[in-house]
């Protein structure tokens, strides 16, 4: 009986100790609170190359947590979020970006909403006039009985 005690309770420490075993981010946090949030703030905007739909933040791969290891170094050698952004973007394309940058190679992707709205009310406006012009012929007409 003192045996199952003891492994109940053995039980409950591991899983009390579970989520420190499975933390993302092993790096301490920075010491300057705005140093943090500007890590974390990074962290966020750019996407992991392997698992390519999580941020650096939220992935658990090795390469992941070297990136996040540079972007700290990076920040403590006091290079700006836009320095930061921009050799990570020279490293590993535009890809890296969660949110990509309005450029001449993209400004077709920025565009494209403006120009398919355009289009769709175009079209409306266009089967709107053709209806209206139907119902004004088919009121013309005497009805068949």
């Amino acid at each position: 009986m003192r045996g199952g005690r003891v492994s109940v309770l053995l039980l409950l420490a591991a899983l009390a100790c579970a989520p420190n075993l499975y933390a993302i981010d092993s790096i301490p946090p920075l010491q300057d609170p705005a140093l943090q949030q500007r890590y974390l703030t990074l962290t966020h905007e750019l996407r992991c190359m392997q698992c390519q739909d999580e941020s650096l933040a939220d992935s658990p791969v090795g390469l992941a947590s070297d990136l996040r290891r540079d972007v700290r170094e990076r920040l403590l050698a006091g290079q700006s979020d836009e320095e930061i952004l921009d050799q990570m973007v020279a490293r590993y394309g535009e890809f890296i970006l969660f949110k990509p940058r309005m450029n001449w190679r993209n400004a077709w992707l920025w565009s494209l909403p403006l120009v398919l709205m355009i289009a769709g009310i175009f079209v409306g406006m266009r089967v709107l006039r053709e209806r209206s012009r139907h119902v004004d012929e088919d009121v013309g007409e005497p009805l068949d009985s």
